[in-house]
């Protein structure tokens, strides 16, 4: 089942340098030369080839999987935007979640928002590698220039208004 994972990740537009996509999992070293590395992957759902979330783990190479934490789809407003516009009814097997079957040319995860999923990361990241969002992440280009908004105008100090 080709997800299309590594669009997925960029999507997310997560900070580390140090990373990898194998498969359909993320793999990360957000704080060069320690050994606690970052893992993400899709959660599986109770339906066969569909995904409810994502499951972030820190994983150390000697001793394994020292944390782990679920972000539902659901919980992050992912596919808020998409159901509501599908009138996907709450509880069903489509309702905030993605699966293999999808348009061509399209990703299986078409309509997703990432942002509450992203923040849900950096969260979970500055618990487990403090500064490394801080550090990796890079310069944002400065924005369209903010409009001037003219000054209101002046009325001398002792004049009278009605």
């Amino acid at each position: 089942m080709f997800l299309q994972a590594p669009e997925f990740f960029t999507e997310l537009c997560l900070p580390f340098h140090e990373h990898a996509v194998v498969g359909n999992t993320y793999y990360a070293a957000p704080v060069p030369g320690t050994p606690l590395r970052l893992r993400i992957d899709f959660t599986r759902t109770i339906h066969a080839d569909t995904y409810g979330g994502l499951r972030v783990a820190v994983v150390h190479p000697e001793r394994g999987e020292i944390d782990a934490v679920a972000l539902s789809f659901v919980d992050h407003g992912t596919f808020h935007r998409r159901d509501e516009a599908t009138n996907t009814p709450p509880n069903t097997k489509q309702y905030g979640t993605f699966g293999t079957y999808h348009r061509p040319g399209r990703p299986p995860w078409d309509g997703a928002v990432t942002t509450g999923l992203r923040d849900a990361i950096e969260q979970y990241t500055a618990v487990w590698f403090p500064g490394a969002w801080a550090a990796s992440a890079p310069k944002r280009a400065a924005g369209p220039t903010p409009r001037s908004t003219p000054a209101p105008p002046t009325v001398p100090a002792g004049a009278r208004t009605r």
